[in-house]
């Protein structure tokens, strides 16, 4: 198990650099919805499955669909 936490935890810093580096706004949502799951995955290893569900619904779902609404009103890649 402590193998699994550290693969987690070197994609979560992978993910978190991503989304820093890239240009298209897009992408960097969909990375930061990655990043949000394998939260809430991480969450449910360390026995928190009701911090893992919220990290789930808001962090993955309600807060991505809310930038992709954002970013469909706004230029997709960044200057």
């Amino acid at each position: 198990m402590e193998i699994l936490n550290v693969i987690i935890i070197l994609f979560l810093i992978m993910c978190a650099i991503a989304v820093e580096k890239t240009k298209d706004l897009v992408s960097a949502v969909i990375i930061f919805s990655a990043y949000s799951l394998m939260m809430s995955v991480l969450w449910l290893i360390l026995n928190t499955p009701d911090v893992a569900l919220t990290e789930a619904v808001i962090g993955a779902g309600v807060t991505s669909l809310l930038f992709i609404a954002v970013i469909a009103k706004t230029k997709r890649y960044e200057k």
